[in-house]
């Protein structure tokens, strides 16, 4: 499957509350309702106009645990010089199986501004640190997860809300990993892995995805064989870890992978 590129996730202090609010006063320990204004714009000097715009929207910024400390823009918590010093966000990732079990991947636009053109799963994000989409205990945090998922993949795919309802995502676990996407930008997240099976209509959104593909466990093995294609690093996470097993048992005995309470630390 080739060699990932991640970071331990060990930092050189607890991720804390005191230790992220003294680091970063950048993060709202009030969960944000609203985007905040963007800062030291030359960060996104040169970047897509809309996918600067996102870099407004709000993270959900968390210890160590999981636990909430408060918000911080999406471009505050995906600078590589943030990250190393142990800033953490919640996010989420979708594995959606159409009813011959074929996982449909997405191939990131060139836009994108951390991982351009990467092969990943269905759907990768975040929720966002407004109502709805917020929670501290771990069953309401998943709720949230499951409704920014909802969102996402009709901004990304254009799947309507109606083909992808709530109580269809199944949570199966969350992984805490780290990796680069370039000299500046990266991820640092907690990641909820969520599962649903459906079939869906498309339209894709070409500022976010440029190609879309459903594969088979075996077709999947082939991709990650061809050197000229390239996946995101929590993509090929999951996959050498527990994917395979998982979709083995999407029609019968996948229950007993669900809910993990456990962090998984990659």
């Amino acid at each position: 499957m080739g060699s990932i590129t991640t970071s331990s996730t060990t930092t050189t202090q607890p991720i804390t509350a005191e230790n992220v609010i003294r680091l970063f006063p950048e993060v709202d320990t009030n969960l944000a309702d609203s985007a905040r204004s963007r800062t030291q714009e030359n960060d996104l000097a040169g970047y897509d106009e809309e996918q600067i715009r996102l870099m407004d929207e709000v993270c959900i910024v968390l210890d160590g645990d999981d636990n909430p400390i408060g918000s911080a823009s999406k471009k505050v918590c995906h600078l590589m010089k943030n990250i190393d010093q142990g800033l953490l966000h919640r996010a989420f990732s979708v594995f959606l199986f159409d009813s011959e079990n074929r996982l449909l991947l997405q191939q990131r636009a060139s836009e994108k501004i951390t991982f351009p053109d990467m092969w990943t799963n269905t759907c990768c994000s975040h929720p966002l640190g407004v109502p709805g989409e917020t929670g501290a205990e771990l069953e309401a945090a998943v709720q949230g997860v499951r409704r920014a998922a909802q969102r996402k993949l009709n901004h990304e795919l254009g799947i309507r809300a109606e083909q992808v309802p709530l109580e269809k995502f199944e949570f199966l676990t969350r992984i805490h990993y780290k990796a680069p996407s370039d000299g500046k930008w990266g991820e640092h997240e907690i990641d909820y892995i969520l599962f649903i099976k459906a079939d869906v209509d498309l339209d894709i959104n070409p500022n976010e995805v440029q190609a879309t593909r459903y594969v088979s466990e075996e077709e999947l093995k082939t991709m990650f064989k061809d050197d000229s294609l390239k996946f995101t690093p929590w993509f090929k996470l999951i996959c050498q870890s527990m994917l395979f097993e998982w979709w083995e048992h999407l029609d019968q005995g996948l229950k007993k992978y669900t809910g993990e309470t456990q962090i998984r630390r990659m």
